[in-house]
């Protein structure tokens, strides 16, 4: 064990958590924290970082134009590709925005250089249109610069499923589509009535990304991470964070390096600031213990698993716990890509 030190205002314990069957956990992992603002409070997953370059984001890919995100013809199947030199991380809940309606990716993926054309599962987090909105290109998509900001809507799009034994893939499919407009509906009228104004935007009322970008949203936004953005940018050996919102434990998503982190961060932290501005008006508790956050994270790794292959790279792992769902992105030599908690 390595003593933790005390990095904010409220008590921080020594917390070490082991992956189990993961030889890359063994080295020792610590929680920092936790650091508050209001009602949302994170605390930091430290760990060694991996060596070698770190992958560009799809936000980065996108902007600089080597990664092209394509329509199909299919409102729950994209087509991604790597143009460019270097490798490329998709994460699940990255909303890409353009095309014939704003999408939400549902996987965690890494992009080889000059990859070819690769589909991907996707849900609209936009409902009713079908045709290019203003300037954009009705084909393809422009952006990522967000994720989506709620873990029901994330369980919706990826967890395990649980209707009745037979369900057909179209019909689980579409079920999972309706809960995620439902969800976008619900994050919108909360944030609403949080912030005492509406926040869809009248060139698309359903977008989920364009009520990302409003104003006063943007500025309550900002509050939170003044407060908390440099607490993750201090050392260089955090790897993940975990948050909670009035004293409930969301989620928690952890990266093979510290560089990979920190690309991500910002987005993270815009994401977990607007759940807890949606849920503003909820009862106020205390942050969780250290203690309970590791045993959260333990309990999720240690659910029912089950495998997928998602390319000829990467595979994902999903652990269906009694109080949280677990997911790892790992490459085929068998590295982690990405790993992503959610409480149930």
């Amino acid at each position: 064990m390595r003593l933790l030190p005390i990095l904010s205002l409220a008590s921080a314990v020594i917390a070490v958590f082991a992956s189990p069957g993961r030889a890359e956990s063994t080295d020792g992992v610590r929680l920092s924290g936790p650091f508050v603002h209001a009602n949302l409070a994170v605390y930091f997953v430290h760990s060694r970082s991996a060596e070698g370059p770190v992958p560009l984001t799809l936000q980065e890919a996108l902007a600089k134009g080597v990664v092209e995100v394509r329509e199909t013809g299919s409102v729950n199947e994209l087509t991604i590709e790597n143009l460019g030199k270097e490798e490329v991380f998709v994460q699940s809940g990255d909303i890409v925005k353009g095309g014939q309606q704003d999408r939400v990716l549902t996987v965690s993926l890494l992009l080889s250089p000059r990859s070819g054309r690769i589909s991907i599962a996707s849900f609209c987090v936009e409902q009713g249109r079908w045709s290019a909105r203003g300037a954009e290109d009705v084909t393809k998509f422009a952006s990522a610069e967000a994720t989506v900001p709620s873990r029901e809507a994330k369980i919706a799009m990826k967890g395990p499923l649980s209707g009745a034994a037979g369900d057909l893939p179209a019909a689980a499919t579409g079920n999972r589509q309706l809960r995620m407009w439902e969800n976008v509906a619900q994050m919108q009228n909360r944030l609403a009535a949080s912030l005492s104004a509406p926040v869809a935007a009248p060139s698309s009322l359903t977008s989920l990304p364009l009520a990302l970008e409003n104003d006063k949203l943007k500025s309550a936004r900002s509050d939170y991470v003044a407060a908390l953005r440099a607490a993750g940018e201090k050392d260089d050996d955090i790897v993940g964070f975990v948050f909670a919102v009035n004293g409930k434990l969301n989620s928690a998503d952890v990266y093979p390096s510290n560089g990979l982190f920190r690309k991500m961060w910002g987005k993270l932290l815009d994401a977990s600031a607007t759940e807890a501005i949606a849920d503003a008006g909820g009862e106020a508790k205390a942050p969780p213990t250290a203690a309970a956050v590791t045993d959260f994270l333990k309990t999720a790794e240690q659910g029912k698993p089950s495998d997928s292959k998602l390319t000829k790279e990467v595979s994902l792992e999903t652990r269906d716990g009694d109080v949280a769902l677990y997911f790892e992105t790992r490459r085929a030599g068998g590295g982690f890509v990405h790993r992503n908690y959610l409480a149930k």
